[in-house]
């Protein structure tokens, strides 16, 4: 994996009313992808993820329109500017086609433990992409952000992510029951970590 500390490519004009923060910012690459900064004209991309049926039946946020879709971006523009976290978007390092998204949040940097996130375009699944986007950002996480432990909540039914998680070195933890309400029921999550010295 390539990191590039400073971003410097010139964003793309803003013309969605979207104030996207223009500091230096992580650009990963490796072998097929790269990890960039969101830009305004992404939010397209996301909502079509974000209201993809298979996308979010098992993911704790979705939208119901390109307008709502605003909220999203403001938030990983606000986790950056925060420092709590950091969101890639994911793409072929190619052809430059969006694929998803892949990033941290609830940076407690007094614990050095941060919370991963991910969600690929279904029409990308299956291709090793989310697990080398991953394995990515977590050496990102632990040799630049210096963090000891990422962990990642998966609902029980989500096989593909819960296969994603140990193909990068995850290890289950323990099973939360009926933690959350989604859709007026309880679920229950299961939580992975993996550590810097694993």
């Amino acid at each position: 994996m390539k990191d590039n500390h400073c971003d410097k490519i010139i964003p793309l004009p803003d013309n969605s009313g979207l104030n996207i923060v223009h500091k230096c910012f992580p650009i990963l690459t490796t072998e097929r992808l790269i990890l960039r900064r969101f830009k305004a004209n992404d939010i397209e991309s996301v909502y079509c993820g974000l209201s993809h049926p298979s996308v979010i039946e098992h993911y704790g946020v979705h939208y119901e329109s390109l307008v709502a879709t605003k909220e999203q971006m403001y938030w990983f523009e606000k986790i950056e500017k925060e420092e709590t976290g950091i969101w890639w978007a994911v793409c072929d390092r190619y052809n430059f086609n969006f694929l998803g998204a892949v990033g941290f949040n609830n940076w407690n940097k007094e614990n050095r433990k941060i919370e991963m996130g991910y969600w690929l375009l279904p029409e990308f699944w299956g291709l090793g992409i989310m697990k080398e986007a991953g394995k990515a950002a977590c050496d990102h996480a632990f040799k630049i952000m210096l963090v000891h432990r990422i962990e990642a909540v998966v609902e029980i039914e989500n096989e593909n992510s819960k296969k994603i998680l140990n193909q990068l070195g995850f290890e289950l933890e323990g099973i939360m029951r009926d933690c959350e309400l989604k859709n007026d029921q309880f679920i229950s999550l299961e939580m992975y970590a993996k550590l810097s010295d694993n």
